[in-house]
């Protein structure tokens, strides 16, 4: 009887001739059609041939093979389009036999306008949509933060939204504290205002020096005209440039645009730290922990890590690396066709890159070292979670439910994810209370919650998330019955539930924990305690942003919003115009007309939705 790696290697032997040999994307399957990996080839047949013809695949491999029952493949016209849909795809679709980059995510900009009269300083992430210069990636938001207040002391640029800023009267408190210039009430003429945005826009670019001189010429000049209020502030602000060059990092080899990625694996597991440079600043650093198998090289899984790293980012003209990288050629020719710009891809090279890849070795190795710690220190609380309630299996999710509402409004239900790698935030997930005769009842909300979760996971709906192997709920007896009601009616009786009530006079440390009808308590310096309160805190903490969010974009509706045709911009026109949703109901027919982009059709639908 054939076995399983026989009929998987079978299974491609026998689709292999029918197969062009071209470049391409190949997908092997389960018996669910579940997508098991994916790769990329410059000859897709040839590529195949290797599964069904080495004797000696590794066990990984071996696996794959024996779980296969259907292949995919994809052509395209070379390998460089095969490489970016081959990331493109495994980002999609994470197959578990795939080197997986799993916390991936944009990185904030600074952006300022030079289309605006006034143009403003602010951060963002996602696409490039709108003109003006666009600074970054940084490596975090506090970077980008960090970043925009210097530019805000120094510079003293608006940092206020368009809305805000042409309906003040009078300045704010960032001008008060010496943060803004106050464009808003015309404490600066227009010309003075753009050259401060030019500064600014020279002194993120690296030329801090350049700046320096300029406002002592600004500072000395003031002096001679006896404007000792304008030579004050020049003054001021020299004082803040220099004490923030002082403090900055600056990057002495003078990379002007480059990235540092260093790799570390140990005990089978590996990190990789990205460090950013611009203007030859230090922008911030950022680690990544990409899943993978214990015996994957690490030539590979940096290559892996680029491919999907910058699938979906602009790309410095410099990478620097610590180690060798597989296929080094064929990622700077797809990275070049990618960005329209030549792109070089190399190990340090100089003692100063040598350095800069050491240190974020250096940094990775730390990382790496206090993941693993954590792990296991997850994985020993996960076993006496276990031992203590008796539970029959192993916990690889577990999930934790708490709602959030304020007198039965903008009721919001909340899910939080939890494994022995810590929170897994992509499985987070809130919902909206869609039955009202429910709001405001903890109960009625639970099961609402409960039953839209694992009755989408049951049917395997996509989008679903997989089931996990233990739920807790916030609350007590009455909580845990409902839950318990809610998964029976669903046929998930083994799946087991905690409810986590509240200590007397809610004081913590004093919680009553329920579990198969039967009442557990801690003392009240317990680890295993402590645990479960950090558990339920961070499901609370999500509930009630959640609930807060829900709730402002409840507040920011204006009675604008009722109007079909009225969209954002229409929207911001009017509010520019008139100040308020209330002025605009107010507004005759005329006025309305006066507006810019409001047609006379705009107009009168307006008119008549206010006066019907």
């Amino acid at each position: 009887m054939i076995n399983n790696l026989e009929l998987g290697k079978k299974i491609i032997k026998d689709k292999i001739p029918f197969i062009p040999k071209n470049p391409g994307v190949y997908k092997m399957l389960g018996a669910k059609k579940e997508i098991l990996y994916i790769g990329k080839a410059k000859n897709i047949p040839n590529r195949l041939k290797s599964y069904v013809s080495d004797a000696n695949l590794p066990i990984r491999t071996e696996r794959m093979l024996s779980l296969t029952k259907f292949l995919e493949t994809t052509t395209t016209s070379n390998e460089s389009e095969a490489l970016l849909l081959e990331a493109n795809l495994i980002k999609k679709h994470k197959p578990r036999f795939n080197i997986l980059l799993r916390d991936d995510k944009s990185f904030p900009y600074i952006f300022i306008s030079h289309k605006d009269k006034w143009p403003q300083l602010t951060k963002l992430r996602g696409k490039k949509a709108r003109d003006g210069y666009y600074f970054g990636p940084f490596a975090s938001t506090g970077s980008a933060n960090w970043t925009i207040k210097i530019l805000q002391k120094i510079f003293l640029l608006r940092v206020c939204d368009d809305n805000v800023f042409k309906n003040r009267d009078r300045p704010c408190i960032l001008y008060q504290i010496k943060r803004c210039s106050a464009p808003c009430v015309g404490h600066i003429a227009e010309k003075d205002y753009k050259t401060s945005v030019e500064d600014a826009v020279d002194f993120i670019s690296g030329k801090s020096r350049k700046i320096q001189k300029n406002l002592s010429d600004e500072m000395e000049k003031a002096s001679k005209e006896l404007d000792f209020e304008k030579a004050a502030i020049a003054r001021d602000r020299i004082k803040a440039l220099s004490q923030i060059q002082s403090s900055q990092k600056i990057n002495q080899t003078n990379l002007n645009e480059a990235d540092v990625v260093s790799i570390f694996k140990d005990s089978g597991k590996t990190c990789i730290q990205v460090f950013f440079f611009r203007s030859k600043q230090n922008w911030g650093n950022q680690a990544y922990f990409p899943k993978h198998d214990p015996d994957d090289k690490l030539e590979h899984i940096l290559s892996s890590f680029l491919t999907q790293f910058y699938e979906n980012k602009s790309i410095p003209s410099l990478i620097i690396t610590n180690h060798f990288i597989s296929e080094r050629d064929l990622l700077e020719k797809t990275f070049k066709a990618k960005e329209d710009k030549e792109i070089v891809l190399r190990e340090a090279k100089n003692k100063e890159e040598k350095h800069l890849t050491s240190l974020a070795e250096k940094n990775a190795k730390q990382a790496l070292t206090q993941r693993i710690y954590e792990t296991q220190s997850n994985s020993n609380l996960i076993d006496d979670l276990i031992k203590k309630f008796n539970l029959n299996n192993n916990i690889n999710y577990l999930e934790v439910y708490d709602n959030s509402h304020i007198q039965g409004t903008d009721c919001v239900g909340a899910l939080i994810c939890f494994s022995n790698e810590g929170f897994i935030k992509k499985r987070y997930r809130k919902f909206n209370i869609k039955n009202d005769a429910v709001k405001g009842d903890d109960y009625g909300m639970l099961k609402e919650v409960l039953f839209r979760r694992f009755s989408k996971a049951i049917k395997e709906q996509s989008g679903s998330l997989s089931l996990p192997d233990l739920i807790m709920i916030d609350g007590g007896k009455g909580q845990y019955s409902v839950s318990r009601e809610v998964l029976n009616e669903l046929g998930l009786h083994d799946l087991p539930i905690i409810a986590i009530a509240k200590g007397k006079n809610r004081n913590a440390g004093e919680e009553k924990l329920y579990y198969q009808n039967k009442e557990f308590t801690f003392e009240k310096n317990d680890p295993l305690l402590f645990f479960i309160q950090r558990l339920r805190d961070e499901a609370h903490r999500f509930a009630i942003s959640s609930h807060r969010a829900k709730r402002k974009k409840t507040f920011n509706k204006s009675l604008l919003d009722q109007i079909s045709g009225i969209g954002k911009q229409r929207k911001r026109a009017l509010l520019n115009h008139f100040g308020s949703a209330r002025s605009v109901e107010s507004a005759s027919l005329e006025d309305l007309k006066s507006v810019e982009g409001i047609e006379d059709n705009i107009a009168k639908k307006i008119y008549n939705y206010f006066h019907e």
